[in-house]
């Protein structure tokens, strides 16, 4: 038995557009104490994992050997998707790679975490569960009315309800009433186990991924078969639908950086400077001025410069959907 920290790093990060991009996306933009987050996914994960296996595409391998090398870490091993097909078929793949009593640690490539010490705790008590055959999900104790992340009614080890994203008086009685978690997007379960449960309750996918995963060649997944796999995540094919899941409540720092309000908080943490009315340029040393603004964002870079009231920050993946349509050279 390995432990195998499966580090998905396929996404865009739409909503951190402009710094982020096709060709560079937010898990590999080194504005994190000089390391992207991927690079701090790698290290975080490092000192317990037996394994480091890199799921990501064909647009970004090369990005994720240049962060490694950086690290000088050359023992790893990766599958590279032909087209992004969503978190179940990305963990397919890596279980489909690994034995069946392997321990797949699942993360992100892109969230920010601290607290060492509670994170270790909570990866430990995930692994001993999963040692017992099930499927473990980790719940963050939220600090505040999200509406930007899924939420996770629990008691105990035992998930009650998955939540979608809520309103934000919806997110609020989630908060007040101590019954819910941030959703995290990390899990944690034996290869064979999560297999299984592929199988009985979306066999679609169980198939479709075993069929582009045995046509792979070395590390590169066949694009008209892998063109065939349902683009669902593993919250609806699996977890959602397992009895046997259980969460571990988490009290560990997480963000999942996921828009500029999470970099606006991470970056004065860190004394980037913003004005007497909260206002902060990112991307450029030049003075920059806001009058009759507050809290508001301004992002530069070469070709592109956005211009956000922090509040706002989740609608910048409206913003990156419309350029695909209209500029699709400024979002590459």
């Amino acid at each position: 038995m390995k432990i195998v920290n499966v580090i998905l790093s396929g996404g865009v990060g739409s909503r951190l557009w402009p710094l982020s991009r096709k060709s560079k996306p937010k898990q590999y933009i080194q504005l994190f104490d000089g390391e992207s987050l991927f690079q701090k996914t790698v290290k975080r994960n490092k000192t317990f994992s037996d394994v480091t296996l890199v799921v990501g595409n064909k647009d970004n391998h090369q990005l994720t050997k240049n962060d490694l090398q950086q690290l000088q870490i050359n023992n790893y091993n990766e599958i590279i998707e032909a087209c992004p097909r969503n978190t179940s078929a990305a963990i397919a793949f890596a279980a489909f790679s690994s034995d069946a009593e392997d321990i797949l640690f699942v993360t992100p490539s892109d969230h920010l975490i601290s607290g060492a010490e509670s994170y270790l705790k909570s990866v430990g008590k995930a692994i001993d569960l999963a040692k017992n055959g099930f499927l473990v999900t980790f719940g963050i104790k939220p600090t505040k009315a999200e509406t930007g992340y899924g939420y996770i009614e629990f008691e105990g080890e035992n998930v009650l309800n998955f939540r979608e994203k809520p309103d934000f008086e919806t997110a609020s009685r989630f908060l007040d009433s101590g019954k819910f978690l941030w959703n995290s997007g990390m899990f944690c379960f034996k290869s064979g186990v999560f297999l299984n449960e592929l199988k009985k309750f979306n066999s679609e996918i169980y198939h479709s991924t075993k069929v582009a995963f045995e046509k792979r060649k070395e590390n590169f997944m066949p694009e008209k078969e892998s063109m065939d796999i349902p683009s669902i995540s593993v919250d609806y094919s699996v977890m959602e639908k397992t009895s046997k899941i259980k969460v571990v409540n988490s009290t560990f720092g997480w963000s999942d950086m996921g828009s500029f309000e999470a970099i606006y908080d991470y970056l004065i943490s860190r004394g980037h400077s913003i004005d007497s009315s909260g206002n902060m340029l990112i991307g450029s040393e030049i003075h920059c001025e806001f009058v009759g603004l507050n809290n508001t964002i301004c992002i530069y870079t070469p070709d592109a410069i956005l211009f956000l009231q922090k509040e706002n920050a989740q609608k910048v993946k409206e913003v990156f959907e419309r350029l695909e349509r209209e500029k699709p050279e400024l979002t590459r």
